[in-house]
This record gives C-alpha cells, sequence and structure tokens, in this order.
C-alpha cells in the first residue's frame, strides 16, 4: 500500500494518529549522550555524541561502534531467544526444525572442530582432478552455484529498458581483497605481502606444504591483480549508463572465447536466454586473455583458494582464527573474535533469513509501528513533493517529469508480504552442507526469476536488518522491521526526536531516487534522462558542491573521503534531513506537535540532537582507512556535521554565527 498526494483533512487525521501522546512523554534524546562543554556551533556532532563517544569504547570485537550496532545487538539478542527456543523444540513446526537445526548444526563447535577441512576436501579434490581448460567453464558454474565467487558473477537483474522484467546479467568479480586498489597502489605493498602469507597459510591448513602453498599464494595475488586491473573502480561504477551493455551470448562468446559461456551457462541451469547485461565488457576481454595465459595449475590454485576462503568461517578453529587474523584483525583493527552464538544467529539470519525473520516479527515487532512509518513516509512524501514544486533551479518540464517519479515511490515496510519457503532447503548435523544447501537454495532462486516479471514486494534485507534502502531499478523503498525501533522511533519518544530519527532515515532512502545515480531512472525504474540539459547543469553544479565539500573531511589523519564515492549518500543524508526537519515544521504549524521546550530543548533543536545521535559511534584507525576507501557511505561523524553545516534552519536552532564552523560560508543544497 502506498499514501500519497494526502489532503489537508486526511493529513492532519493522520497527523493526530500518528503524534497522540501523553503529557509525560519524555523527549527521547539522551542527555547523557551529550557534552555540553562543546559548543553545538563549533562541533554539533561532538556535542550531541560526545559524552556517548567517552562513555562507549569499541568493543574488542568490533572495528567500530555505534548506535546501530546497538541495536543490531539487541536484535541479535532476540533472535538468539528465538534460535535457542526453536532449537530445542524442533519437532514444533517446519519454521522451528529448519532454523533450530541449522542453528545446532553451528553452534556445535565441537563437531565443528573435530570435522577440520574435511567437509570441503571433495570439492578441493574435484578443482585438482581437472585435467584441461575446456573443463574450467563447468567447474566455475558448480562453484558459483554455491555462493563462491571465482573470476566474475552470474546473477538476475531488473532489465534497465525495462525494469519490469528479469535478465541475466554477468558482471566483474573474483577478488579477495576489499577494493581493486589494494592491488595496485604502492602504499599498499605490505598488504598485498600480508595478503599472500594469509593465503598460503590457509593452503597449509589443507595439508599442502609451506613451499608449494607459497607458489600457489603468489599465483593466486598475481591472477587477481590481473582481475582489478580490468575493473571498473567503486566510483566509476556509480555511472548506471557504464554498466548497462547489453549484449547477445554470441558477443559476450566472441569477448572470451577461450572461456565457454554455453556450457557454464547450460550448468548453471538457469532458464534460457538469448541475451543479457555485460556490466564491464573490457573486464570480460582481459578475463579471456587471462584464462590464455595462465598456467592450469595457477588457474586451479586461484580456484582453490576461493573455495577454501567461502567457506573458512564454517570450518574448524585453526580456519576461522586466521581468517579473522586477516581480515578483521589486521584490515579493520578488530581485537576479538565476536562468541559463537553471534556468529551462529548471523549465519542462520543470512542463510534462512525470511524463516527466522518471521519469527523475529511475531516477537519484536508491534503492527501499530508498520502503519505509523506508513503514515510517516506519507507526510515525508508531501514534503519532498513541496521542495521540487519550490525549487528555482529546475524547469518546469523536469519538475513535471521528477514529481511523476516521486507519485510512482512505493513503499514496503517491516517485512515482505510473502514468506520465502524453505521446504527444499536440507539441514541436518553438517555445518558446510547446511550452508551450501542454503546458498544453492538462494543463486537457484535468483537465477530462476530471468525472463520473468520483476516480483517487486520481494525484500532484499532481512526483517531483523537494522538498515534500510532504495531500489532505483524498482522505485521503491525498504525499511526492514530491525530499524523501525528505538533510537530511530520510539511511540513513547518526542516526535520531534522521531522525525529526526526514523524522518531523516525516510527522507534519505526518498532521495536516493533522485541522487546522482538514482536520478537517472524514470518512474517505472528505466535508465531513462528525463532532464533538460539546463537542469543537468545545474544538478551537476550542485552535487559538485556537497562532492567537494566531503572531500575536505579527514576522518583519520593522513586520508581524506571520497567525495564522488560518498556522493549519493552525502547527498541524501542532506536531503533527507531537509525534508524531515519540513514535515516537523508542518506539524508543529497544525498542533500536532507541541511547539514548547522539552528537556530543555526547542523541538527545532530536539530535531537535530535526535538526527545526531543516531550517528554517535566510536571507529579504530584500521577500520577509518579501509573505509575511507570503500564505503559509499561517510563517518558518522560528518553525516552529522556535513549536513548541519549545510542548513540555516540549525544555524536558527542554536544561534549560531556566521563564521563559526557549524555555519559553511558556501553551503551546498541540491533538494
Amino acid at each position: 500500500m502506498r499514501i500519497y498526494g494526502l489532503s489537508s483533512i486526511v493529513a492532519l487525521a493522520l497527523s493526530n494518529m500518528l503524534f497522540a501522546q501523553t503529557s509525560s512523554v519524555s523527549s527521547g534524546i539522551d542527555l547523557k549522550s551529550i557534552d555540553p562543554s562543546v559548543n553545538p556551533c563549533q562541533n554539533f556532532y561532538a556535542y550531541a555524541c560526545g559524552s556517548w563517544m567517552k562513555a562507549n569504547p569499541i568493543p574488542p570485537q568490533y572495528s567500530r561502534w555505534g548506535r546501530f550496532n546497538e541495536l543490531a545487538e539487541h536484535n541479535q539478542t532476540v533472535l538468539r531467544e528465538i534460535l535457542d527456543d526453536a532449537a530445542a523444540h524442533t519437532s514444533r513446526s517446519a519454521t522451528d526444525q529448519k532454523i533450530g537445526t541449522f542453528y545446532s548444526s553451528c553452534m556445535n563447535e565441537t563437531a565443528v572442530d573435530k570435522a577440520g577441512y574435511t567437509p570441503i576436501k571433495p570439492g578441493m579434490d574435484r578443482i585438482q582432478s581437472l585435467t584441461t581448460k575446456a573443463d574450467l567453464a563447468a567447474e566455475v558454474a558448480r562453484l558459483h552455484n554455491q555462493g563462491v565467487d571465482g573470476f566474475f558473477r552470474f546473477n538476475s537483474t531488473p532489465d534497465s529498458d525495462n525494469a519490469r522484467m528479469t535478465i541475466a546479467d554477468v558482471d566483474q568479480g573474483g577478488l579477495g581483497l576489499p577494493d581493486k586498489s589494494y592491488y595496485v597502489e604502492e602504499k599498499d605493498a605490505e598488504k598485498r605481502d600480508k595478503y599472500v602469507a594469509h593465503v598460503s597459510q590457509m593452503f597449509q591448513l589443507t595439508g599442502i606444504s609451506q613451499t608449494d602453498a607459497d607458489a600457489k599464494a603468489k599465483a593466486v595475488l598475481a591472477l587477481e591483480t590481473s582481475l582489478a586491473k580490468a575493473s571498473l573502480d567503486r566510483t566509476a561504477r556509480r555511472n548506471p549508463h557504464l554498466l548497462h551493455n547489453r549484449m547477445t551470448v554470441a558477443q559476450l562468446e566472441a569477448l572470451a572465447p577461450s572461456f565457454d559461456f554455453k556450457r557454464y551457462f547450460a550448468d548453471r541451469q538457469a532458464p534460457a536466454f538469448d541475451s543479457l547485461n555485460v556490466s564491464v565488457p573490457d573486464f570480460f576481454k582481459n578475463l579471456g586473455a587471462l584464462v590464455d595465459s595462465s598456467s592450469l595449475d595457477d588457474l586451479k590454485s586461484y580456484l582453490t583458494w576461493h573455495y577454501v576462503n567461502n567457506y573458512a568461517e564454517e570450518l574448524s578453529k585453526p580456519f576461522v582464527d586466521a581468517d579473522f587474523d586477516f581480515f578483521q584483525r589486521y584490515l579493520n583493527g578488530t581485537k576479538e573474535l565476536q562468541p559463537r552464538w553471534k556468529r551462529c544467529v548471523q549465519l542462520t539470519d543470512r542463510s534462512l533469513g525470511d524463516a527466522v525473520g518471521q519469527k523475529y516479527v511475531e516477537k519484536a515487532f508491534p503492527g501499530q509501528s508498520k502503519e505509523r512509518t506508513r503514515q510517516l513516509v506519507a507526510l515525508i512524501e508531501k514534503e519532498m513533493a513541496a521542495d521540487i514544486d519550490s525549487l528555482t533551479w529546475m524547469s518546469a518540464a523536469t519538475k513535471e517529469q521528477a514529481l511523476v517519479k516521486l507519485k510512482g515511490v512505493t513503499n514496503k515496510i517491516g517485512y515482505p508480504e510473502k514468506w520465502k519457503d524453505y521446504a527444499a532447503v536440507s539441514v541436518s548435523d553438517n555445518l558446510v552442507a547446511d550452508v551450501r544447501n542454503a546458498r544453492e537454495f538462494e543463486v537457484h532462486r535468483n537465477l530462476d526469476k530471468i525472463g520473468k516479471p520483476v516480483d517487486r514486494a520481494e525484500f532484499g534485507m532481512t526483517p531483523p536488518t537494522v538498515n534500510a534502502y532504495y531500489s532505483p531499478l524498482q522505485n521503491n523503498i525498504n525499511f526492514p522491521a530491525g530499524i523501525l525501533q528505538p533510537p530511530f522511533f520510539s511511540a513513547n519518544a518526542d516526535m520531534a526526536v522521531n522525525f529526526g530519527g526514523i524522518g531523516a532515515v525516510i527522507g534519505h532512502e526518498l532521495t536516493h531516487g533522485f541522487d546522482d545515480q538514482g536520478r537517472q531512472f524514470d518512474a517505472d525504474g528505466n535508465l531513462r534522462d528525463w532532464w533538460t540539459e539546463q537542469d543537468n547543469a545545474e544538478f551537476k553544479k550542485r552535487v559538485d558542491c556537497i562532492a567537494n565539500e566531503y572531500s575536505g573531511f579527514s576522518p583519520v589523519e593522513g586520508v581524506n573521503l571520497n567525495g564522488r564515492l560518498t556522493l549519493g549518500e552525502n547527498g541524501a543524508d542532506n536531503a533527507g534531513v531537509r525534508l524531515a526537519f519540513m514535515a516537523l515544521l508542518s506539524s508543529m504549524d497544525d498542533g500536532s506537535v507541541k511547539k514548547e521546550k522539552l528537556d530543555g530543548f526547542t523541538p527545532q533543536q530536539r530535531f537535530f540532537l535526535g538526527y545526531a545521535q543516531i550517528w554517535c559511534q566510536n571507529a579504530r584507525p584500521e577500520a577509518s582507512k579501509s573505509l575511507a576507501r570503500t564505503d559509499p557511505h561517510s563517518p558518522g561523524e560528518f553525516r552529522v556535521d556535513g549536513v548541519v553545516q549545510n542548513m540555516p534552519e540549525f544555524a536558527n536552532a542554536f544561534a549560531c554565527s556566521a563564521g563559526q564552523p557549524m555555519v559553511s560560508a558556501n553551503a551546498c543544497r541540491v533538494w
């Protein structure tokens, strides 16, 4: 259901339903998080979160710690109770049997350690049994069916030319390090050496001698370096036109004649198709050349590494520890491995998400939360329509198209209308087999969509997830039940704080439909330019301001953010907060939000504090450096200060003066 274009009478009725509160309501601001020694006009983030940061050092099991993590921890505790109960009552229902047995299999650390690497030995032996490169395609298909990344990716996706239908898509892939830059930049030489040592260690754990393992690891790095050099970087991939390349299967085969795509597609058991999207054609040209120039032994070493790496977390303690030491301790600074129950809760949620999610919704998601969120979405959509209509830099023709797109946005809240059926997923006391079966089910379920209409009711996140997203190809916004809880939303909190929390999240996701990526898709999700040339130029000028602004922010000494990589998220933050603030003012005007102070703060001040405090966090230097290269989101500090310094409304709320750090002399604004 989507509510749009409400009349003032209906809007007021919804407001009264949504904001009905008792006179004893608290502000909902975390007063203990505020550092009163800081002037909010000097550093609002430090003011709103300073005391929280001092009182919440990063737990040793995390590379960063923030309010998202706090809520995720709460949700994990709820899931643990659900899974412990299901494991104790597997005969109660099919769902309890499935999730309880899977979770128990994961929690049986003794059995996992006793098995060592034997659960993956048959797969390793199969890779080693390849005798010619002609056998490569079938083996890659088998691994891809298990969700093992190798060489490239093949999946289904909505068609950018006809987004109501699903087509096949092949894309770059096959890297073990977090980003292509790790393979080519001089500053990462030590990381590459450490990576080779880690790959060698994992080979040795499977019984290979150190000499042979070292040689195999060096071959893996060489192959992955070639793949990295042929890959588009993250910033370039923000341009959807670069990834839109419709080809016939014959044209794809011509790019890489040494790889038998016909055999590969047959072994993937996907529905038949004559054409597909080839996201990065040059990558596949280089892949073909790489297969030609590499020895069969090196290709087998590469596939073996990705196979072992894929299952490392489900193997015995030496594999788990080695995997953690490199990817978490070394690259991200995490001090300790999470306890097994947390890892097993996360694995069960990833593997059987709808089955676990169904139980989570029953236990932790009140029915009124879904309706109240829907009402909030409607109010913020209404404000966005008014905002678009008021823009002075956009022509009437483009405004008309923008409003058509806004009206076409649908929203999915809490959980899917139809739950996935996991009857085909076999579970037992073999963790690797259970994980493989769940992944194969999901892989085949997605491939089976090829050639069929897109199911726009499907959720892309599990219900307990503390996150939200916008889909440009489906033109919808999605809010899992996991995020519709404090500190983002509380029925007992002042609505000014709720507007700053979940309201800003809603505005953020809605704005993604009109950011540097999303604006290139129309109301139906098709990749189509609906902008006039002049409006394109005006938009670019405004987003350039944001990109340049955030490129000046430094999360850790010697490292700056990539304003182009983070452009979409930063733009969505800026516009999303403004939209939520407009909704607050409208609600104050119609009397549905009271104007008096609570806890000494005006509604406007409470709004900005509510927004800032969802982003309170601490991060380890290693994680900050890695995220600056790979994460399209800015750190919490800049998601707050970067936004408020662009808003005269903030300066008015806290009586800030020109020249103070939180008042930008050249404020950026798109929407």
